[in-house]
């Protein structure tokens, strides 16, 4: 195991990697622990409000995540100093992505269906990650031999071609498959030659005058999201904390 580690890990310079989302998914998860913790009304912890204003945890994220890029940065693959910088990176990442839909949104949505976003963008950041570490290199690079990599022809056609695929993945409104895709380009082939959802660019272009595939489509996005909204939200929740339950619009006769 040690042996493993030191030819795939620390050799490779992928050390400051894996302790960067060591430190990215560990943040996430305490800070999930602390905010839930708050809002069931536990414990020691409470939201920081100097002055009346409520200072959210992507502020001190940001600026970890400033300090521990530009230092990663200067000090390089190996040392200390890098792996020290990796985890400030790490901790910063966490805290920004846990709040992820807070930027999007303009609004802190932390607790309603929204707020869903972030907890997406920490897992797909996380087995992105996950996936470099592995040896995936982006737009599927690494998979060329001696000769290729010699050939620049060829490693710029690799990456217009499976580039190609990326973007025409999420034109069809597959974001999921077109980012993973970057690193596996099976999985954006997959997404570019599959329909697009009904909403995406794709098919308000190319779906216009084509009933049958605009039919098609709908269809099949229907059945996707019945198939797996349910386990996509239960398992959301189990990491994030379900959202506040929307209250329901007044009955008739209801005075608002």
């Amino acid at each position: 195991m040690g042996h493993w580690f030191q030819q795939n890990i620390v050799e490779p310079g992928k050390l400051p990697l894996l302790l960067a989302l060591s430190a990215f998914v560990l943040t996430f998860a305490i800070t999930r622990m602390i905010t839930r913790m708050i809002r069931a009304g536990k414990g020691p912890f409470g939201n920081i409000t100097p002055g009346g204003v409520h200072v959210h945890h992507v502020v001190p994220g940001v600026v970890l995540s400033v300090v521990g890029g530009f230092g990663a940065v200067a000090s390089g693959q190996h040392g200390v100093a890098a792996g020290i910088f990796a985890v400030v990176f790490g901790v910063g990442a966490g805290l920004v992505l846990d709040e992820f839909a807070l930027i999007l949104h303009l609004d802190d949505v932390y607790w309603t269906e929204e707020g869903r976003q972030s907890v997406e963008v920490v897992v797909l950041t996380a087995s992105l990650v996950l996936l470099v570490l592995a040896g995936f290199s982006p737009l599927g690079v690494d998979e060329l031999n001696g000769e290729q990599e010699q050939n620049r022809l060829g490693v710029v056609l690799t990456y217009v071609v499976n580039f190609g695929f990326v973007l025409i993945a999420l034109f069809k409104g597959k974001a999921r498959m077109a980012v993973i895709g970057t690193l596996i380009p099976f999985i954006a082939l997959i997404g570019a030659l599959r329909l697009a959802r009904p909403a995406s660019p794709w098919a308000k272009r190319f779906y216009r005058r084509r009933h049958r595939a605009r039919a098609r489509a709908v269809l099949r996005a229907y059945h996707h999201d019945v198939r797996w909204a349910g386990p996509r939200r239960r398992f959301q929740d189990l990491i994030g904390g379900a959202p506040d339950r929307a209250p329901l619009p007044p009955g008739p006769g209801t005075r608002p």
